[in-house]
């Protein structure tokens, strides 16, 4: 909260009190930084120093002794001239003392741009990030409850809800166009299209074919109004998936990864083996997997270009053993998460995780508690980038637009934790205290009371904090359904025009997009 805004509170409460105060401070919609993008965490740690040691220790010996399956050539371009072997069996070894020499040079910060300057985030140390994710292929629909093929104008109706939402602070892709799945290049192109006009905060793709990426930085450019002027703030970070769990590199993705090293743009990539299928079933196995495989792709991008930035994606996930089916939401889940930041923070890594997962197949009890617990986690833990998958049910196959309402108000409330309480002379209120003591015997009226209920407190958007009296009598609707009735609300109207008509027009001549302007107005579709 700025000094002038709090010298005002201030003034207003000494001239206001109780209930009546306290009504006019909320009408008047004065809320201070209760929290804020970049927090940090770190407060939960579930491994001991020596914990960690192991995990690192055994981690190298699997990169030194039992290698990564499949390298490309472009990897062992760069590879096989700083000291790697490939071995008889196509496996490509990295040498203890050189993954120690990489994990030295690696960034450990990087600003992550966004169109917008004041969406620009800090990342760097255990500042704490949320944004969407998924590339789910199905829309819950609220009203059949039925899961329907993902469009190109949901990816943009979910942006420009994104863009309202406080709390999801970038915007990783939800899912994908699956009516242009048949068309990857259009496909590509169109979802970097959707996610621009939909929001100015930053966002990320997923691209799976190296050769779209020059255009999309053409298309990114165009939009800028200046060749080249994308690399210089890019407002968008571009990945994948180049590992194929247990240790071997995807041919695809792998392209990708080098391409955008070679770019000199901050790597962003997700590792993900899943414990008892694709990594041990013991958790501990399952960190050092996880943690070989992606220092494979740390190694790898800084052979390419030493010192760059890489969001370190190790993102273990969990088994039901009983059925050997992804359980994204279960305690274990949640417990992998936190020793995974707590292990890549340690080497200070840019950390990435994915959390919020839910086996859930609607927005209903199970989802909530699945949501926060892994998330809590990842944040307590001090990711930096936590991939919270706001919306996501299903494990993982489906979006919900209400989640998203829904889920951000979730991820303030775990800001909220993260920032913890301040303990200082004036926060201790003794004097507050043995005044209110020998006077009113209540804190309703008090100054203090006033002054902090704005900076101290969060308040819900869409959380339902009335009396079960008022509830009854306003229809007493669940949460889901005032989601629904709010999301209506927010995207019945809300059309910005981030990308301006010339510009528009200049990059429809040299792309073929398909997210046609009537799209792009009210009355598009779903709302």
């Amino acid at each position: 909260m700025t000094d002038q805004r709090s010298e005002s509170i201030s003034k207003r409460s000494k001239r206001s009190g109780g209930r009546r105060g306290r009504k006019n401070l909320r009408s008047e919609g004065v809320q201070g930084n209760v929290v804020y993008p970049g927090m940090p965490g770190g407060q939960y740690r579930p491994l001991s120093d020596r914990d960690i040691d192991q995990i690192y220790t055994t981690a190298l010996d699997l990169l030194e002794n039992v290698g990564v399956g499949d390298p490309i050539d472009e990897i062992l371009h760069y590879a096989l001239p700083k000291g790697c072997t490939l071995n008889e069996d196509n496996r490509l070894l990295f040498p203890r003392d050189l993954v120690e020499e990489l994990i030295g040079l690696s960034a450990k910060e990087y600003i992550h741009y966004a169109p917008d300057p004041k969406h620009d985030l800090e990342v760097k140390a255990n500042n704490v990030f949320f944004s969407t994710s998924g590339e789910a292929v199905s829309i819950l629909d609220f009203d059949t409850q039925s899961f329907q093929p993902t469009k190109l104008v949901d990816l943009y109706d979910a942006a420009r809800l994104a863009d309202q939402l406080e709390h999801i602070h970038t915007f990783g892709q939800p899912f994908i166009a699956a009516e242009y799945s048949h068309d990857v290049y259009i496909h590509d192109i169109n979802i970097a299209y959707a996610q621009l006009a939909g929001t100015n905060k930053s966002f990320a793709l997923g691209i799976a074919d190296v050769n779209h990426i020059d255009p999309i930085i053409s298309l990114f450019d165009t939009y800028l109004g200046k060749e080249g002027a994308f690399l210089e703030r890019p407002f968008c970070t571009i990945g994948g998936c180049p590992i194929v769990s247990p240790l071997r590199f995807g041919a695809e993705n792998a392209q990708v990864l080098v391409k955008i090293a070679e770019l000199g743009l901050c790597c962003d990539i997700a590792v993900a083996p899943q414990a008892g299928a694709t990594s041990p079933a013991a958790l501990a196995g399952t960190l050092v997997q996880c943690f070989a495989e992606t220092l494979a792709c740390l190694c790898v991008v800084n052979m390419v270009k030493p010192g760059i930035a890489i969001n370190f994606g190790m993102w273990p996930f969990i088994s039901d053993l009983r059925t050997g089916s992804f359980s994204g939401g279960s305690g274990e889940e949640a417990l992998v998460t936190a020793a995974t930041v707590q292990l890549c923070n340690h080497f200070g890594f840019i950390t990435s995780i994915g959390a919020g997962m839910t086996d859930a197949k609607t927005m209903d009890v199970q989802a909530g508690y699945e949501k926060a617990l892994s998330v809590s986690a990842a944040a307590l833990s001090g990711c930096n980038m936590v991939a919270a998958y706001p919306g996501i049910v299903g494990s993982l196959i489906g979006q919900s637009y209400e989640g998203m309402l829904i889920d951000n108000d979730m991820l303030g409330n775990i800001q909220r934790m993260v920032r913890g309480i301040e303990v200082n002379d004036e926060t201790l209120s003794y004097d507050v205290i043995k005044e209110t003591v020998a006077g009113a015997g209540h804190y309703l009226g008090h100054p203090q009371t006033l002054n902090l209920m704005q900076s101290e407190y969060l308040y819900p958007n869409i959380a339902d904090r009335s009396t079960p009296d008022l509830w009854e009598e306003s229809g007493h609707q669940t949460l889901y359904e005032q989601a629904h009735s709010r999301v209506g609300e927010m995207l019945k109207n809300y059309y910005p025009e981030y990308i301006e008509p010339k510009i528009d027009s200049k990059i429809r001549e040299k792309f073929p997009i398909k997210l046609q302007p009537e799209a792009m107005r009210p009355g598009n579709g779903r709302w």
